[in-house]
């Protein structure tokens, strides 16, 4: 009677299921945006998947203004903002004519809920002898009342300038940016108290201490930052400054102060380059590094599915608020045109 012998095959491991659901997930929606003549724009401040699937269908990851103008120069005819709620109305603002819709309408910010329309109102009505200036970070019927909004690469520039012509500026809502204008330019300027939730975390005397452990890398913050943390920054920049910067700057590693969200395209510019997330909450805290905003994280591959799938949630705005909150972001275009001044950072930037 004959033996028979068993032959050990190798097997090629399985795929694990979350990955076979996740490609899968960004196939059909791949397929979507081709189907819905849809083109998505992302921030960068949204998740790295996200950020690389817009790159990949031919979208775009940026500040919430240039997300607005690519989509106002892409022939889509429906833009998918990955972001929150007022990166959605910007590009509602200044594309009327096209369908505007995001993952959720819950994703907020911190800065725009933190100056509601009527207090702000009001707050303007009892200072009329001061130019409103509002950070991109507001909501559109705050932009409506403003005489000019700013991103941050040009709130600077702008400041001297309203106090070259003598102004006195009503600035809102981020007290920390406003602070930084402040101090640099000399401007008169009243502040309301608002400020980032992600920004706000960062403490000087815990990025000093960071910086004595790697002595050699710069310091990278955003100007929503507190004052201790621009004290001890390299360079102050908007979100695109800062992703410029580490593709210029000769130093191998950075300290990076603000979302975490950003690592994704500083890695892509700079792939030799070493990131650290600048700390968060000080000594004692249980996160040392914590800085992501958790609206930005709403924006997951399953919502943006979702959207695509029943065309909603829809960014809509009156019409009279709309043509309002278009003025001052045309005066700024236009300023920055004849200062020639490439205007960034504006989506939290």
């Amino acid at each position: 009677m004959g033996t028979t012998t068993a032959v050990a095959r190798h097997r090629i491991p399985d795929r694990p299921a979350s990955e076979l659901s996740h490609a899968r997930k960004i196939r059909r929606i791949k397929a979507l945006l081709k189907k819905e003549n849809a083109v998505l724009v992302a921030h960068y401040y949204t998740d790295a998947a996200i950020q690389t699937l817009a790159e990949e269908t031919g979208g775009y990851v940026s500040d919430s203004l240039d997300m607005a103008r690519f989509g106002h120069a892409h022939k889509a005819q429906t833009l998918v903002v990955a972001g929150v709620r007022f990166m959605g109305e910007t590009a509602k603002i200044l594309n009327p004519e096209k369908r505007v819709l995001m993952p959720t309408l819950d994703a907020t910010c911190s800065l725009d809920e933190g100056c509601p329309a009527d207090a702000f109102t009001a707050f303007c009505d009892a200072h009329p002898d001061r130019t409103v200036v509002v950070y991109a970070n507001t909501s559109v019927a705050v932009k409506a009342r403003a005489d000019w909004v700013v991103t941050s690469s040009i709130a600077l520039r702008l400041a001297r300038h309203l106090k070259s012509r003598g102004e006195k500026i009503l600035w809102a809502p981020d007290r920390h940016l406003g602070g930084y204008v402040q101090r640099e330019s000399g401007a008169d300027m009243l502040l309301w108290q608002a400020s980032c939730i992600v920004h706000d975390e960062f403490r000087g005397r815990a990025l000093a201490d960071l910086k004595r452990q790697y002595p050699d890398a710069d310091v990278l913050a955003h100007p929503e930052s507190p004052a201790g943390v621009i004290a001890e920054a390299d360079m102050v920049g908007s979100t695109t400054a800062m992703i410029e910067a580490v593709k210029i700057r000769p130093a191998k590693r950075f300290i990076v102060a603000t979302d975490s969200g950003i690592l994704y395209k500083m890695r892509q510019a700079a792939p030799t380059k070493d990131f650290i997330e600048a700390p968060t909450g000080g000594h004692g805290a249980t996160c040392k590094s914590c800085a992501h905003c958790p609206w930005m994280a709403m924006n997951t591959l399953a919502a943006l599915e979702h959207t695509l799938l029943t065309g909603g949630p829809e960014i809509r705005v009156e019409e009279s608020v709309r043509a309002r909150a278009r003025k001052p972001i045309e005066r700024m275009l236009a300023f920055a045109a004849s200062e020639q001044t490439e205007v960034l950072g504006l989506g939290n930037a």
